[in-house]
């Protein structure tokens, strides 16, 4: 008898189905595992990238305490040199030069002649008051001599008291007459002095300013017949910034530098100081007195003044680039407590290029942002990169310009 082949079939079907089943169960699973997996592994990075971007938002900057340095420094200013004595010569009385004597460069001693001026307004002048002298003279002796008369007649009961006081007034009168007669030649005689120009002091002839036959007149209007300088010692005028008036003192050495000796410099003091600032500049003017035996140095010409400064003191200093100046004025980034950002105003004592020297508003143990980055506000979080240095660089220059 054939086997059935239909029963066999129909035991196998359930037996397909159920695998089936399985094969899609754990297709489903493995499908929810992978997405799982995904949604978690996204959240993770998600975290993390958050993690990520809040720590970067947090600036890295390098730090630094201001620098200390001893105040030794050198201030150089541009100076003018000038005659310690200078004399314009004016004319004293008008007319026209009938000659001169010197010309410039021209080494005078004093009371040598310079030139001589003709003036015949003034002559006749002094030819008349001495003429009036004489009159003056003449009429005081006859109102004398008749005084004495009336005195006699006095005497004599022949005269009145009243007729010998009018004469004795009438001679008084006289009298006057003759002293200011007197005076009046002795002034012009002094003038006519003036006629002849001379060198009020030993120097050189440094300017000259007529010719001959040229009209003058009397006083300081326009420019000088002459200039007279002394030359021996030269004065220096330099003007010094407010902020470093009181460290330049009396007597304090200073070098002086000219464009026509390169490389040399001719010692100098301080001798005098104006005291005041002028509103104009803010600087002091001071004087520094040079010796110039030799002649090397020209009044009028400009120089470099590298002047010495006093004092104890330690500025602080900090590099220039930790200075932020906006609205809110100049200002310095300090690290605080919790490492946040706290903005300090400061005030700048000066300028060295590189470093810049703190009059106030910083302390020694503050924590400079050397490099603050754009952006930064009060209060802001930062990082403070490994390895920041401790100490600022102390090679600040020993000199200034004076103009910062």
């Amino acid at each position: 008898m054939p086997p059935d082949h239909s029963a066999s079939a129909s035991d196998d079907r359930p037996a397909s189905g159920r695998k089936l089943s399985v094969f899609a169960g754990l297709a489903g699973a493995v499908v929810i595992g992978v997405v799982v997996t995904g949604l978690v592994a996204r959240e993770n990075s998600d975290a993390h990238l958050r993690e990520w971007t809040d720590t970067q938002s947090i600036p890295t900057v390098a730090v630094a305490p201001p620098g200390r340095q001893a105040l030794a420094p050198a201030l150089i200013l541009p100076g003018r040199l000038e005659a310690y004595f200078r004399a314009p010569i004016f004319a004293r009385v008008s007319g026209y030069v009938k000659d001169w004597k010197v010309d410039i460069g021209t080494v005078v001693k004093s009371g040598d002649l310079l030139a001589e001026i003709e003036a015949p307004d003034l002559d006749q002048q002094l030819l008349q008051a001495r003429a009036d002298l004489v009159n003056a003279e003449a009429s005081a002796k006859l109102a004398e001599a008749t005084l004495r008369r009336r005195q006699t007649l006095l005497t004599q009961n022949f005269a009145s008291q009243q007729d010998v006081d009018e004469r004795t007034a009438d001679l008084d009168s006289k009298n006057a007459l003759v002293k200011a007669g007197r005076a009046n030649v002795d002034r012009l005689d002094v003038l006519s002095g003036y006629k002849r120009l001379t060198a009020p002091f030993d120097g050189i002839v440094t300017a000259r300013d007529t010719d001959v036959g040229a009209l003058i007149n009397a006083g300081s209007a326009g420019a000088p017949m002459f200039v007279v300088s002394s030359t021996k010692k030269l004065r220096v005028y330099v003007n010094v910034p407010q902020t470093y008036a009181p460290l330049v003192k009396v007597g304090t050495q200073a070098m002086i530098s000219v464009p026509e000796y390169p490389g040399r410099a001719f010692a100098a003091t301080v001798e005098s100081s104006s005291q005041a600032i002028d509103v104009a500049s803010g600087t002091t003017r001071m004087q520094l007195g040079v010796d110039n035996a030799k002649g090397e140095l020209l009044p009028g010409s400009y120089a470099n003044v590298r002047l010495e400064m006093s004092g104890d003191g330690q500025p602080l200093h900090i590099p220039a680039s930790a200075l932020i100046f906006d609205k809110d004025g100049l200002r310095v980034a300090t690290v605080g407590a919790g490492d946040r950002v706290v903005f300090k105003k400061v005030t700048i004592a000066r300028d060295l290029g590189r470093e810049i020297e703190i009059a106030t508003g910083l302390a020694p143990d503050d924590r400079i942002i050397v490099t603050p980055p754009d952006g930064l506000a009060d209060n802001d979080q930062v990082r403070i990169v490994s390895g920041s240095p401790r100490k600022p660089a102390s090679t600040a220059s020993n000199t200034q310009d004076g103009k910062g």
